[in-house]
């Protein structure tokens, strides 16, 4: 499948087609039996291109894989750690995203505002990745998805159920399942669901594709006949004042092996991670055997690979 991505940004989920994403998805999955198979790609597309991993926020998951992935893909990597840089002393995104332009062949941000990626973008001449953002997360979304295909197959109407906090990652997913056509159920407190444009937008696309989306406010009610039941924390990066707040919030949203028994017996289990067994989630549950979130994060290596080689590779 053909799909021409080269140059483009990668922002939103929102922003791919359909297509765009299952050739992104398709690659990724090509590319992560062909590193299986042989230990290394016999095509390096990023070979002498240098990338720029500019974050604000820290990281395991994603500094690493893409560190890792654009080495395998022969290019090379200069991460920098925002404090470091001018920004703190007021330097503009547009100066910081022009400066890079001439230096490297792509920006890689992990933001703190959403903004502020849209402004490194529209200053930008070479293509920008949304590493995270308090808006969305598109890269794991990506790699969600290539997760759910392994284990549940390309094709088949399944339901994708997430428990708790109507965050980024929960809205990523919604955007990626309903542009793939499957079932997607969100389950979280009221005050704490997408935003109602959001939900709009996320509903036409599920209806175009001919699958369901609904949210509600029963965890059990959401998780019922589940064949994969999703989670992330409660208090995310720049969450933490509101901790009290939303551990009292979440009460009851705990995934736990009682709420898991009403899925469907052969349901998995995912989480973006870092986790904080106790909180949105039981040790009995993540490092069970339904679990599949170290599969999962291996995927955001062999997605974000398939991203880069299409929007910047040669």
């Amino acid at each position: 499948m053909s799909t021409n991505l080269k140059g483009r940004d990668l922002i939103s989920i929102g922003d791919l087609t359909p297509r765009e994403i299952d050739s992104i998805i398709t690659l990724a999955a090509d590319m992560k039996k062909e590193l299986k198979e042989n230990g290394s790609h016999a095509r390096k597309p990023l070979a002498g291109k240098s990338i720029a991993l500019y974050f604000e926020k820290n990281s395991l998951r994603t500094r690493v894989s893409f560190e890792v992935g654009i080495h395998q893909l022969g290019g090379h990597s200069v991460f920098l750690n925002a404090s470091s840089t001018h920004t703190e002393r007021g330097e503009p995104f547009k100066d910081t995203a022009r400066v890079l332009s001439r230096y490297a062949h792509g920006i890689v941000f992990r933001a703190n505002r959403h903004e502020d990626v849209l402004e490194m973008a529209e200053h930008s001449e070479i293509p920008v990745i949304n590493a995270l953002c308090d808006h969305t997360h598109p890269c794991q979304a990506l790699a969600d998805l290539l997760t759910i295909y392994e284990h549940k197959g390309r094709g088949n109407k399944i339901k994708v159920t997430y428990v708790g906090d109507g965050n980024n990652v929960a809205t990523s997913l919604m955007w990626i399942l309903a542009k793939a056509g499957i079932n997607f159920t969100l389950a979280c407190p009221d005050g704490y669901k997408p935003e109602e444009g959001l939900i709009k937008s996320t509903s036409a696309c599920a209806a175009a594709s001919g699958s369901m989306l609904e949210i509600i406010s029963n965890p059990v009610e959401a998780v019922t006949g589940a064949d994969v039941v999703y989670t992330d924390v409660w208090i995310s990066m720049g969450d933490e004042e509101q901790a009290e707040q939303r551990l009292k919030a979440f009460d009851g949203f705990t995934v736990d092996g009682k709420l898991m028994s009403h899925a469907k017996p052969d349901a998995v289990f995912m989480h973006d991670m870092p986790a904080h067994r106790g909180e949105e989630v039981l040790s009995e549950v993540i490092d069970g055997p339904k679990s599949i979130v170290i599969d999962q994060a291996e995927n955001r290596l062999h997605a974000q690979k398939a991203a880069m080689t299409l929007l910047i590779g040669d």
